[in-house]
């Protein structure tokens, strides 16, 4: 398998992550108006890609380049202030890693799940898991700036029942966006933990608080 067959293993929406239960605080913001239609999925998108997407993109990144992943773990946690997003964090790398193992084993994806049997954060995982299936920073920043704005882009689609067509015509209008993001990410990786990017997005924090609190909901987060 090719590192490009590899990379496409890893970003497709098919393999068995968890991430279809995640809705990247898309749900929240359908619920509250800030989202009802293409356009709004995109400003949504985008401002999600620059922040949080590049914070996690650098995440996965670091990890592939071969970093510490108990300090790429602290950082992560200290990346992400909401108890409710932590939470996620974990059960999506819980659930990657479970996938990850079964299809590149190697001594370092088993050495994660022994150090973090509840979980890692996802993106370090990710990072892990790309490294395993011989990939490069760039490669985990780029399957993750492509989560990043796809899994919002799914779950409008099936919150809004707006077009497929539409969703997906976001998606590559971000195209750029999301290649500028991927190497930001690669780049500050090669430097270490310490130049890390840590963007926010607060009002996504805020948001998953009140989502995690809803009786009724369709998305996990």
């Amino acid at each position: 398998m090719t590192s490009r067959s590899a990379l496409m293993v890893l970003a497709d929406g098919r393999f068995p992550a968890g991430g279809h239960a995640h809705s990247g605080g898309a749900e929240a913001a359908v619920k509250a108006g800030r989202i009802q239609d293409a356009a709004g999925l995109e400003a949504f998108c985008r401002g999600r890609l620059h922040t949080t997407g590049l914070t996690s993109a650098a995440l996965a990144a670091g990890a592939a380049h071969g970093l510490d992943p108990d300090e790429l773990d602290a950082a992560a946690d200290a990346r992400t202030p909401s108890p409710a997003l932590r939470a996620a964090a974990r059960r999506l790398g819980r659930q990657l890693m479970r996938a990850a193992r079964a299809t590149w084993p190697c001594a370092e994806l088993d050495a994660l799940a022994a150090a973090f049997p509840r979980g890692a954060h996802q993106p370090v995982v990710l990072g892990v898991a790309a490294r395993a299936a011989g990939l490069g920073p760039e490669d985990a920043a780029h399957c993750v700036a492509y989560e990043t704005v796809s899994g919002p882009a799914t779950a409008v689609v099936r919150l809004l029942s707006l077009d497929p067509f539409q969703a997906t015509a976001v998606l590559a209008r971000l195209a750029p966006a999301m290649d500028l993001v991927a190497d930001e990410a690669a780049r500050a990786a090669r430097q270490g933990v310490d130049a890390l990017p840590a963007a926010s997005a607060p009002l996504l924090d805020i948001t998953a608080e009140q989502h995690a609190s809803w009786p009724v909901r369709l998305f996990a987060s």
